[in-house]
């Protein structure tokens, strides 16, 4: 059997559609995190609501929280029957049920958190009985549900199962030149990650990614990695043909 992944998906529908046929044919057991963003911003929209973005998190007011949480298991539930249709049946929740996600809300940013704890007793029963759970980042704390960026959630859920993460995006991981697709790093470290960040490489929307698979490892998870959402990705990713891998403890390697 092929080994087992935590694989996160984008937030636009349409993007993530696209991987289902590579997704529902990976022969190992995997476990979904999704995100939502287009389809949480168009319905903020409809409702009369702007989007605001503090350091690439949504901030989320009280009275925003519901929309957020309606397009993220709409999105769930679309993604699921897509799977579904094509013979890997998949199950969408969210860190509510069965309170799989423990949140802690961050300040400042309204009904916005991250993940302290995860209960992963749900997801192995499902992948048990032949399902694939697919995770919408809503966690709960004290107060009710916490809207969790779905890279920290993926990284999180990663470290609990202590398997490995993929984050798969629309770079194909990380570049040397951002413009330059042959300057892809296949491996790096933490502080590989660090040399890079001060010599301005690592940047801009690339930086939640990375630090989501840095926690990841620092979570449990064996290694992690950044790749470029297409037909195949998941196999070049184990053979390490695609994307930048995460692991501890190995010197980063020069561009392939």
């Amino acid at each position: 059997m092929s080994e087992a992944l935590l694989v996160k998906v984008g937030g636009s529908l349409r993007g993530a559609e696209a991987l289902l046929d590579e997704l529902s044919g990976y022969p190992g057991p995997l476990v979904l995190v999704h995100g939502g963003g287009p389809e949480i911003g168009a319905l903020l929209e409809r409702l009369g609501f702007q989007s605001r973005f503090v350091e690439g998190l949504r901030v989320t007011p009280e009275e925003q929280l519901e929309a957020v949480e309606m397009a993220l298991y709409l999105t769930g539930k679309r993604l699921a029957e897509g799977l579904s249709r094509r013979g890997r049946k998949a199950v969408a929740l969210s860190g509510r049920d069965a309170l799989c996600l423990r949140g802690q809300a961050l300040p400042g940013l309204g009904r916005v958190g991250e993940v302290v704890g995860v209960e992963a007793g749900l997801l192995l029963d499902l992948l048990a009985g032949g399902y694939t759970p697919l995770l919408a980042p809503i966690a709960l704390d004290e107060a009710g549900p916490l809207n969790v960026n779905a890279d920290t959630a993926a990284g999180a859920v990663a470290g609990a199962l202590r398997w490995p993460a993929v984050f798969l995006t629309d770079v194909e991981g990380v570049l040397e030149d951002p413009q330059d697709p042959r300057t892809r790093l296949p491996r790096l470290t933490p502080e590989g990650v660090e040399a890079l960040k001060a010599r301005g490489v690592v940047r801009g929307g690339m930086l939640p990614k990375v630090a989501a698979a840095l926690r990841a490892l620092a979570a449990g998870a064996p290694w992690a990695a950044i790749a470029k959402g297409e037909r195949g990705v998941l196999g070049r990713v184990l053979s390490g043909e695609a994307g930048t891998r995460f692991t501890p403890g190995e010197a980063p390697e020069k561009p392939a």
